[in-house]
């Protein structure tokens, strides 16, 4: 794979993580717990959609094909999306939603850190400006993990069902593959060895303070999205975030 086609295949993959879960999260619009948290998950939906874009519109000039930001998200076809299988997860309850964001926003809080590091100016600059809004989501979702974990006896079960259910998803993260290879010895990509570890070690901490127990890291686990195979949610994800694109084609606000 050539250099130009590493970058963009990288791009889209990080575009892809923070468009569909910005998209799972912007469902809990209205109907978040308490208005705070309803707001503080719209919020975090944006970020996540904000820096999507960012990301779509570099990838659009590493193609070379004239593609904009809108035709990266909106007209590609479901096995074209390359985003890990944890974030296109269902939403489940409030503690569902937690726990994926904690393990999402553990991973981005240690990817973005060592992103700011890459030779690709362009790549240096979004991580730099995600870092600080990436800060404030593991800080909350962190938070939101041990008030539930080590709360009432319902939402420590709770907790403890959505830990069981996504745990499996988790290892997509951290596996580098041929691409991940390649441009991390270009300079351009993040070791994800080293953020495996960082991640493991904050999993550990803040599953301890919520008093749940930690689950084997080396256990079996799903894979799929970086190569285009997904779940079956994401084409239910999709059909709502691409209709009124591929309804009425190039119309603008």
């Amino acid at each position: 794979m050539t250099r130009k086609e590493a970058l963009f295949q990288y791009l889209l993959r990080l575009a892809d993580d923070a468009l569909i879960n910005g998209q799972r999260l912007s469902q809990w619009c209205g109907h978040g717990p308490i208005l705070e948290q309803d707001m503080a998950l719209t919020n975090m939906a944006l970020d996540q959609i904000g820096r999507a874009r960012s990301l779509y519109q570099y990838a659009g000039e590493v193609e070379g094909k004239s593609r904009s930001e809108d035709d990266l998200a909106y007209l590609r076809d479901v096995r074209e999306y390359y985003n890990v299988l944890l974030v296109e997860q269902p939403n489940g309850h409030f503690g569902t939603t937690i726990m994926r964001q904690f393990f999402f926003d553990t991973f981005n809080y240690f990817f973005y850190q060592e992103l700011q590091k890459s030779k690709d100016e362009t790549l240096s600059a979004i991580a730099e400006k995600s870092i600080k809004e990436i800060t404030y989501h593991l800080r909350w979702s962190a938070e939101w993990v041990v008030r539930l974990g080590d709360g009432t006896e319902v939402s420590h079960q709770k907790m403890q069902d959505a830990l069981d259910e996504l745990w499996i998803y988790t290892g997509e993260l951290l596996k580098p593959d041929e691409l991940d290879n390649q441009l991390l010895a270009e300079g351009i990509g993040v070791d994800l060895n080293k953020v495996g570890e960082q991640w493991r070690q904050k999993v550990k901490e803040v599953l301890e303070r919520a008093t749940l127990p930690l689950p084997d890291f080396n256990s079996w686990m799903q894979s799929g999205g970086r190569k285009g195979v997904h779940s079956e949610h994401l084409g239910y994800i999709l059909s709502d975030l691409q209709f009124l694109q591929r309804a009425y084609p190039g119309q603008e606000w």
